[in-house]
């Protein structure tokens, strides 16, 4: 793979969503590559087929505005399931963050459940797997370290073949690995910092109905920076472009 290398970014968000911009731009920061290398694809209009993901070096998939996996309430989710199925079974080079790793768990056997009163949002501290502190990716991080977070939805249950790689006191699979793969999955997003996150909070702030006037105010206070993920995705591109 060259320095050239191209990127598709599978998206969930509605035409209006001003999101569908920030996501690409925050990708694009935390990749060190100019946005107009990475290609956003609208998922409301199904996935793509593979062999359009194979036209690229990296498969990213991305948040949500409005859409849960736990409620399959994304148009054609079973094609994108079939699709993430795929790109593991054929080791495509992927990255999946908070929706996409939801995705990544859904469709390779494990479970998402509805959590509302676990929601994270904000930054929090997570935790390393020995396994994580041994990983290619995210063995650099120190054993705790601050990420950023948005989320209802949590993995109950890891698919076969996955490493559990990070935790937190909400939510015990942060992050995993797929055994002898390019691909890996984060619960927390590491293409957003502070700033970047508590904007999308603010954008989707009506999304989060379980919260009450006050404790929003109290998450908005909640937002922290977080210096030790801002390096990840820059990492997992030297890994793969250094795979054998």
């Amino acid at each position: 793979m060259n320095d050239e290398a191209r990127f598709l970014l599978l998206q969930a968000r509605h035409p209006d969503d001003p999101m569908r911009e920030q996501e690409q731009r925050c990708f694009a920061d935390k990749l060190s590559v100019e946005p107009r290398r990475i290609v956003c694809w609208d998922l409301l209009k199904g996935p793509p087929a593979f062999s359009v993901v194979a036209g690229y070096d990296v498969l990213m998939i991305g948040g949500s505005g409005d859409f849960l996996v736990s409620e399959r309430d994304l148009p054609q989710f079973s094609a994108l399931l079939a699709l993430l199925v795929e790109v593991t079974e054929r080791s495509f080079p992927t990255f999946a963050s908070c929706f996409g790793f939801q995705c990544m768990v859904e469709a390779l056997g494990g479970e998402i459940i509805y959590d509302p009163e676990r929601t994270e949002v904000g930054t929090y501290e997570l935790t390393l797997t020995q396994a994580g502190q041994a990983d290619p990716l995210t063995g650099y991080l120190p054993e705790r370290f601050a990420a950023q977070m948005g989320r209802k939805d949590r993995a109950r249950r890891l698919p076969s073949g996955a490493i559990h790689l990070a935790s937190s006191e909400l939510c015990p699979y942060q992050a995993f690995r797929m055994v002898g793969k390019p691909i890996w999955a984060t619960q927390f997003h590491p293409e957003m910092n502070r700033a970047e996150n508590r904007e999308r909070f603010e954008t989707y702030l009506e999304g989060y109905k379980n919260l009450a006037d006050s404790d929003a105010e109290a998450t908005l206070e909640r937002f922290a920076e977080s210096p030790h993920t801002s390096g990840m995705l820059s990492r997992f591109m030297e890994i793969v472009r250094n795979r054998p």
